[in-house]
């Protein structure tokens, strides 16, 4: 199904929400619905529960339902999920590192011209 590595990685971290869900619930946080929600600002409710769903089957987020009333579901990283978390962490600070860089040669891009 994989050709490396690192398709496999890129095919359960893939699109824009992943990592940032990922990153929510880094550090052993647990978070509800709502709480992920406000993590990941500007997420519909609809593609959460579709990029949680995924990472849920994937073994990367465990969801934790409570029966009460009214109804508590609560979503916290896997241990392959911590793996992966900690395999992303230097991917985001190579991001902070030339963050400035990447808005600028996207701004002259826009503009038509070279950063």
């Amino acid at each position: 199904m994989y050709v490396c590595g690192l398709d496999a990685a890129v095919d359960v971290v893939g699109g824009k929400w992943k990592p940032m869900i990922l990153w929510a619930l880094h550090a052993g946080r647990t978070l509800r619905f709502g709480e992920l929600r406000r993590h990941t600002e500007g997420i519909s409710e609809k593609v959460l529960i579709q990029q949680l769903r995924e990472l849920e089957s994937d073994g990367i987020v465990h969801r934790e339902v409570y029966r009460e009333v009214p109804p508590k579901v609560e979503y916290s990283l896997t241990s392959l999920g911590t793996s992966l978390n900690e395999a992303l962490i230097p991917l985001g600070v190579w991001g902070d590192e030339h963050m400035e860089q990447l808005v600028a040669n996207r701004d002259c891009k826009k503009e038509g011209t070279a950063a």
